[in-house]
Protein backbone atom coordinates (compact mmCIF):
# COMPACT_ATOMS: atom_id res chain seq x y z
CA UNK A 1 0.00 0.00 0.00
CA UNK A 2 2.47 2.17 0.68
CA UNK A 3 4.14 1.98 -2.24
CA UNK A 4 1.00 2.67 -4.25
CA UNK A 5 0.70 6.03 -2.12
CA UNK A 6 4.22 7.32 -3.47
CA UNK A 7 3.11 6.26 -6.97
CA UNK A 8 0.57 8.26 -6.95
CA UNK A 9 2.19 11.16 -5.23
CA UNK A 10 4.41 10.78 -7.94
CA UNK A 11 1.72 10.76 -10.54
CA UNK A 12 0.03 13.94 -8.77
CA UNK A 13 2.95 15.58 -8.77
CA UNK A 14 4.15 15.33 -12.94
CA UNK A 15 0.38 16.41 -13.31
CA UNK A 16 0.88 19.37 -11.48
CA UNK A 17 4.25 19.68 -13.11
CA UNK A 18 2.56 19.65 -16.79
CA UNK A 19 -0.30 21.69 -15.63
CA UNK A 20 2.31 24.56 -14.37
CA UNK A 21 4.39 24.14 -17.28
CA UNK A 22 1.30 24.59 -19.44
CA UNK A 23 0.18 27.80 -17.64
CA UNK A 24 3.71 28.98 -18.06
CA UNK A 25 3.65 28.60 -22.06
CA UNK A 26 -0.16 30.68 -21.70
CA UNK A 27 1.41 33.61 -20.08
CA UNK A 28 5.19 33.76 -22.27
CA UNK A 29 1.75 33.98 -25.42
CA UNK A 30 0.28 36.63 -23.72
CA UNK A 31 3.12 38.57 -23.51
CA UNK A 32 3.88 38.02 -27.08
CA UNK A 33 0.31 39.30 -28.12
CA UNK A 34 0.87 41.98 -25.67
CA UNK A 35 4.04 42.91 -28.08
CA UNK A 36 2.13 42.21 -30.94
CA UNK A 37 -0.53 45.28 -29.95
CA UNK A 38 2.75 47.82 -29.22
CA UNK A 39 3.86 47.28 -32.69
CA UNK A 40 0.67 47.77 -34.49
CA UNK A 41 -0.17 50.91 -32.25
CA UNK A 42 3.26 52.24 -33.12
CA UNK A 43 3.22 51.49 -36.96
CA UNK A 44 -0.50 52.42 -37.25
CA UNK A 45 -0.98 55.24 -34.85
CA UNK A 46 0.65 58.67 -36.13
CA UNK A 47 -0.66 60.34 -32.80
CA UNK A 48 1.18 57.29 -30.86
CA UNK A 49 4.50 58.75 -32.78
CA UNK A 50 3.46 62.12 -32.01
CA UNK A 51 3.83 60.64 -28.25
CA UNK A 52 7.04 58.38 -28.92
CA UNK A 53 8.66 61.63 -30.35
CA UNK A 54 7.99 63.81 -27.38
CA UNK A 55 8.77 61.27 -24.84
CA UNK A 56 12.26 60.95 -26.41
CA UNK A 57 12.67 64.81 -26.36
CA UNK A 58 11.72 64.39 -22.36
CA UNK A 59 13.95 61.39 -21.81
CA UNK A 60 16.82 63.79 -23.35
CA UNK A 61 16.21 66.85 -21.66
CA UNK A 62 16.34 64.83 -18.28
CA UNK A 63 19.98 63.05 -19.17
CA UNK A 64 20.76 66.84 -20.39
CA UNK A 65 19.57 68.69 -17.23
CA UNK A 66 20.44 65.80 -14.51
CA UNK A 67 16.46 65.60 -13.41
CA UNK A 68 16.27 64.22 -9.88
CA UNK A 69 14.61 60.71 -9.36
CA UNK A 70 11.68 62.45 -8.13
CA UNK A 71 11.43 64.28 -11.80
CA UNK A 72 11.93 60.99 -13.65
CA UNK A 73 9.42 59.14 -11.75
CA UNK A 74 6.42 61.81 -12.85
CA UNK A 75 8.04 62.10 -16.24
CA UNK A 76 8.05 58.17 -16.96
CA UNK A 77 4.66 58.12 -15.34
CA UNK A 78 3.42 60.47 -17.73
CA UNK A 79 4.78 59.23 -20.59
CA UNK A 80 3.47 56.15 -19.32
CA UNK A 81 0.00 56.88 -18.36
CA UNK A 82 0.34 58.83 -22.56
CA UNK A 83 1.14 56.00 -24.24
CA UNK A 84 -1.07 53.90 -22.85
CA UNK A 85 -4.35 56.19 -22.90
CA UNK A 86 -3.55 56.73 -26.50
CA UNK A 87 -3.43 52.78 -27.16
CA UNK A 88 -6.67 52.34 -25.01
CA UNK A 89 -8.50 55.03 -27.18
CA UNK A 90 -7.00 53.25 -30.25
CA UNK A 91 -8.78 50.14 -29.46
CA UNK A 92 -11.71 51.52 -28.06
CA UNK A 93 -11.89 53.21 -32.10
CA UNK A 94 -11.46 49.80 -33.19
CA UNK A 95 -14.26 48.52 -31.22
CA UNK A 96 -16.19 51.58 -32.27
CA UNK A 97 -15.66 51.10 -35.84
CA UNK A 98 -15.99 47.16 -35.63
CA UNK A 99 -19.56 47.02 -33.80
CA UNK A 100 -20.75 50.29 -35.49
CA UNK A 101 -19.64 50.29 -39.17
CA UNK A 102 -22.30 53.24 -40.11
CA UNK A 103 -21.94 56.86 -37.89
CA UNK A 104 -24.40 56.64 -34.36
CA UNK A 105 -24.37 58.87 -32.19
CA UNK A 106 -23.05 57.27 -29.53
CA UNK A 107 -20.20 55.60 -31.36
CA UNK A 108 -19.34 58.92 -32.43
CA UNK A 109 -19.67 59.90 -28.44
CA UNK A 110 -17.90 56.77 -27.45
CA UNK A 111 -14.83 57.94 -29.60
CA UNK A 112 -14.86 61.40 -28.53
CA UNK A 113 -14.76 60.69 -24.66
CA UNK A 114 -11.49 58.36 -25.17
CA UNK A 115 -10.29 60.94 -27.21
CA UNK A 116 -10.60 63.51 -24.58
CA UNK A 117 -9.04 61.06 -22.01
CA UNK A 118 -5.87 61.01 -23.79
CA UNK A 119 -6.06 65.01 -24.43
CA UNK A 120 -6.48 65.41 -20.68
CA UNK A 121 -3.33 63.04 -19.91
CA UNK A 122 -1.73 64.97 -22.06
CA UNK A 123 -2.45 68.17 -20.96
CA UNK A 124 -0.97 67.38 -17.77
CA UNK A 125 1.75 65.82 -18.86
CA UNK A 126 3.22 69.03 -20.65
CA UNK A 127 1.92 70.87 -16.78
CA UNK A 128 4.34 68.15 -15.15
CA UNK A 129 7.11 69.18 -18.08
CA UNK A 130 6.69 72.73 -17.53
CA UNK A 131 7.05 72.13 -13.93
CA UNK A 132 10.24 70.02 -14.06
CA UNK A 133 11.80 71.22 -17.22
CA UNK A 134 10.87 75.08 -16.99
CA UNK A 135 13.10 76.19 -14.47
CA UNK A 136 16.03 74.47 -15.85
CA UNK A 137 15.67 75.97 -19.35
CA UNK A 138 15.24 79.41 -17.87
CA UNK A 139 18.29 79.26 -15.61
CA UNK A 140 20.27 77.58 -18.95
CA UNK A 141 19.10 80.38 -20.85
CA UNK A 142 19.77 83.40 -18.50
CA UNK A 143 23.39 81.83 -17.93
CA UNK A 144 23.52 82.37 -21.66
CA UNK A 145 22.73 85.77 -21.15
Amino acid sequence: MQKNHKYERFLLNLQNKHFTMIKLKKRIKSFGYAGRGIRTVFATETNMKIHILIAILVLIGGFTFKISTIEWIACLLCIGLVVGMEMINTSIENIVDLVSPDYHPLAGKAKDIAAGAVLICAIISVIVGLLVFGPKIMCTISSLL
